[in-house]
């Protein structure tokens, strides 16, 4: 009995505590949005050539693949892990569906679903390890991260994979991302999958126990829920997202370097932080994340405008990363407070 008091209590709590914070994450989306229009009219006074159609279309591009990174690794990030693995997770499965379309005759949309699936198995193996095996989050998507690495370069035999041109009979899927005319139409199926992760995570039940593993994992742990299915299943959603943005890069970029997906991991955890998730735990939103990817969007795209070369822009991306996490802690120290 009293362990089923103290477990009653412990879900009252938690529900407080979310009716509490809506109004706080409502604020650091204010936040974030104010700071996206700062950054972006920085750029746009300081150099007139940034406010072009172009570099618009530009920042857009940008914007796919980390976008779907960092959806998918913001459902981890509320339950308190990490995933460092989604950025050569994404590489690789680009390399696997790239070969097999290219080496192996498969058919282009066979060779998409391969893509996904890939990221998918990524996703299961961390659920594996972290979930069930009860490895630390970090040193254990820090493994696979490399094995994502490693396979990519075998899979290519170091090589660069390039799939096939919008215009070409192969290369309709591009055009869910980019038009003929320019128009970045891919803006558009990020919002759809924006919404839909919005959904999962705030109507769902895997949302639900998603926000109470991050908020205190061993209060929901005695209140009956499976924590290793439902941990397991954010890595699982963070590998298929970095499967969709393996085709979302595939369909921007054309050529894929292997060992070229290093660092798009910081980009989307950058996002995710920016955006107003909680390393803690327990805490975020898929339109904060968004909002953070487009100001790291904006941030890729607008440094080379003021004569600042790309290494800049890891410069730059630590320190915004850096502020972003201590917000975070001083934010979760006034809330123990």
């Amino acid at each position: 009995m009293p362990v089923v008091k103290e477990v009653e209590m412990e879900n009252n709590h938690h529900i407080h505590f979310a009716a509490s914070t809506i109004q706080k994450i409502g604020t650091q989306k204010l936040i974030a949005i104010v700071a996206l229009l700062a950054i972006y009219l920085f750029f746009a006074i300081s150099s007139p050539a940034f406010r072009s159609v172009n570099t618009l279309v530009s920042i857009f591009d940008a914007s796919y693949y980390i976008g779907f990174l960092a959806i998918g690794v913001t459902f981890v990030i509320i339950t308190g892990g990490i995933d460092l693995s989604i950025g050569t997770v994404m590489m690789c499965a680009a390399m696997v569906g790239g070969v097999l379309h290219s080496n192996l005759g498969w058919p282009m949309w066979l060779s998409l679903i391969s893509i996904i699936v890939v990221g998918g198995l990524f996703g299961l193996v961390n659920a594996i390890l972290v979930a069930k095996m009860r490895l630390p989050a970090f040193i254990a998507t820090l493994g696979t991260m490399m094995i994502a690495e490693g396979l990519s370069s075998m899979v290519s035999n170091v090589q660069s994979v390039t799939f096939p041109l919008r215009s070409s009979s192969d290369g309709y899927y591009k055009s869910f991302f980019r038009l003929d005319n320019n128009f970045p139409i891919g803006i558009f199926v990020l919002i759809v999958f924006v919404l839909l992760a919005a959904v999962i995570l705030n109507k769902t039940r895997i949302g639900r126990y998603i926000f109470s593993i991050g908020s205190n994992m061993e209060a929901t742990r005695l209140s009956g829920v499976n924590i290793v299915k439902w941990e397991g299943m954010s890595y699982i959603i963070s590998g298929l997202f970095a499967g969709l943005a393996a085709i979302a890069y595939s369909a921007t970029y054309t050529t894929i370097l292997p060992g070229a997906g290093q660092g798009f991991e910081l980009d989307a955890i950058a996002g995710v932080v920016v955006g107003g998730t909680s390393l803690a735990g327990g805490l975020g939103s898929i339109l904060g994340t968004i909002i953070g990817v487009f100001i790291m969007s904006v941030l890729k795209v607008g440094l080379p405008f003021i004569n600042l070369q790309p290494h800049y822009q890891i410069f730059i991306t630590g320190f915004v990363v850096i502020i972003a996490v201590y917000l975070d802690i001083y934010r979760n120290r006034k809330k123990r407070v």
